[in-house]
């Protein structure tokens, strides 16, 4: 396992949309266990390979809690219900924060790590965390969906949690 460096803002790589995994192998394998060491190296809940600057429609999740870690590959969102208010950062934009419209209830099916086709029903963070990282495969940007005027710069010193 190896940590990778996260693409961050102004990185054109960001904007791209991801590709679909053809086949789910070991080295796909290898790429999502980085993935889950370099968020946890950085303190984040989720990352998407674009973010390391791999094409592929891969995202992982960890919201910390007693729920297993989600690895998601070819993720497709099937429904969505309602919507929340939430305030969302991220790890390819430093220090930046700010309120997004989000669904509070999101279905999503993709594969898991071993090929296999899974469903998740999210609501509140988790469904969140998926949108935001989906957004990300599809080369959006959480600040491209800010609400105008709530985008705040936070100092290292004082950052959010």
């Amino acid at each position: 396992m190896a940590i990778r460096t996260i693409r961050e803002e102004g990185d054109e790589i960001l904007k791209k949309k991801s590709r679909e995994v053809e086949v789910v192998d070991d080295k796909i394998r290898e790429l999502i266990k980085d993935m889950i060491e370099t968020m946890h190296k950085y303190d984040g809940v989720g990352l998407a390979a674009v973010q390391v600057g791999i094409l592929k429609r891969i995202l992982v999740i960890d919201l910390y809690d007693e729920k297993p870690i989600v690895r998601l590959i070819n993720p497709v969102i099937i429904k969505t219900k309602g919507e929340q208010e939430v305030e969302e950062g991220c790890l390819s934009f430093p220090n930046k924060y700010a309120k997004v419209i989000r669904p509070k209830e999101i279905t999503v099916e993709g594969l898991n790590e071993y090929g296999q086709k899974i469903r998740i029903v999210a609501t509140d963070l988790l469904a969140q965390a998926l949108s935001h990282e989906i957004d990300h495969l599809d080369g959006k940007v959480f600040i491209d969906k800010m609400i105008p005027g709530t985008l705040e710069v936070v100092t290292p010193t004082d950052k959010k949690k």
